[in-house]
């Protein structure tokens, strides 16, 4: 009887044994992991945080343009011949009316003569005339027929003039010879090019404005302009726009005259043109990957008694770091900036920064 209670006692103590046992293992397994929990909890809810307030937002956008000069042409002969006679200096100034170049014209010279001797001879003829009229002895159809040789002669003394002027290229305007095309001796037709000349008192800026930006340009309007691989800026004043927009690419074409001189200006350089068209004082912007995109509208995480909750908004302009928001939040709202994807309605928020700058 003693063997048989000691027998069961060894059992209880055995039973006892193994459910502390089994419960030291359960406490020992998920300590850890409940441990991992909380703590991962916690690092979800370390956000940064942007306190909202008013700033100046400027409203402007960067366009693709080019330089021109302001006036250039290229000097094409008017008639077909062979070049006797160059003046077009290099890279120099010449003035308006400068003759550069003159075609061979000795025959067209020699036709100038006859007609002027021709002219000498009726105009005697036609002085006698007028005297024999006074005591008629002349018709009046002979004294016309001899006047209206006169004015024949006349014209076609001003129309052989016409066509020596034609054996000339004369400068248009003030400005820069480029590099000459022929030599003296070549035969050139109406299509030889035979240099450029381009002003050098003002350049042009052409640039192209989107179409919805089109009703912004007006006359008188100041831009500014970078070379490209020069950071300097250069401004320039809207002169006109072609007052349609282009069917192939839905722009606006708008021409500038540039304010500034300097050697770097180069007719035919690119240019980035910005263009100022309004500005905010009091825009509030946040920075952009504060924004959480949806299907077709946009939310926010703002904080509200150390929690967080979603705001739908509306944007305006969007800048590199910032975007402007016009609707859905106040000045003094905090926006959570990082771990957007992570939170949820409600969530309990705790910060790691919180800063007011973009």
């Amino acid at each position: 009887m003693k063997f048989l209670y000691m027998k069961k006692k060894t059992v209880w103590i055995l039973l006892l044994f193994v459910l502390v046992l089994a419960c030291l293992i359960k406490i020992s397994v998920s300590h850890p992991k409940e441990k991992d929990k909380s703590s991962k909890e916690k690092a979800i809810k370390k956000v940064n945080g942007f306190v909202v307030k008013p700033s100046l937002l400027i409203d402007e956008i960067t366009v693709s343009g080019s330089l021109l000069a302001f006036e250039e042409v290229e000097l094409k002969n008017e008639v077909a011949g062979r070049v006797v006679k160059i003046n077009l200096p290099e890279g120099k100034f010449v003035r308006k009316g400068t003759l550069l170049v003159k075609l061979f014209d000795d025959d067209l010279q020699a036709g100038l003569r006859k007609f002027k001797s021709q002219l000498d001879i009726q105009e005697q003829i036609h002085k006698r005339q007028s005297e024999l009229l006074k005591v008629n002895g002349i018709s009046q159809n002979d004294y016309e027929a001899t006047g209206l040789q006169v004015n024949s002669l006349k014209a076609d003394i001003e129309e052989q003039k016409a066509q020596i002027r034609k054996t000339e290229v004369l400068a248009p305007f003030d400005g820069v010879i480029g590099l000459r095309s022929i030599s003296v001796g070549a035969i050139v037709s109406s299509s030889t090019l035979v240099a450029t000349i381009r002003s050098e008192s003002n350049l042009k800026l052409d640039f192209f404005i989107p179409e919805k930006y089109g009703a912004a340009i007006r006359n008188g309007m100041k831009v500014k302009f970078t070379l490209y691989g020069n950071d300097k800026q250069y401004g320039a004043t809207v002169l006109a726009t072609e007052r349609g927009i282009s069917e192939e690419t839905r722009n606006l074409k708008a021409r500038a005259l540039v304010n500034s001189k300097s050697e770097d200006l180069i007719p035919g350089a690119f240019a980035n043109v910005t263009l100022r068209l309004g500005e905010n004082k009091a825009a509030l912007v946040i920075p952009t990957q504060a924004i959480i995109p949806q299907e077709n509208e946009k939310q926010v995480i703002v904080a509200h008694n150390g929690k967080a909750h979603f705001v739908f908004v509306k944007t305006g302009i969007r800048k590199a770091t910032g975007i402007e928001i016009t609707e859905g939040i106040q000045s003094g709202d905090t926006i959570i900036t990082n771990g957007v994807l992570f939170l949820k309605e409600g969530s309990k928020l705790l910060y790691s920064k919180v800063n007011n700058k973009l």
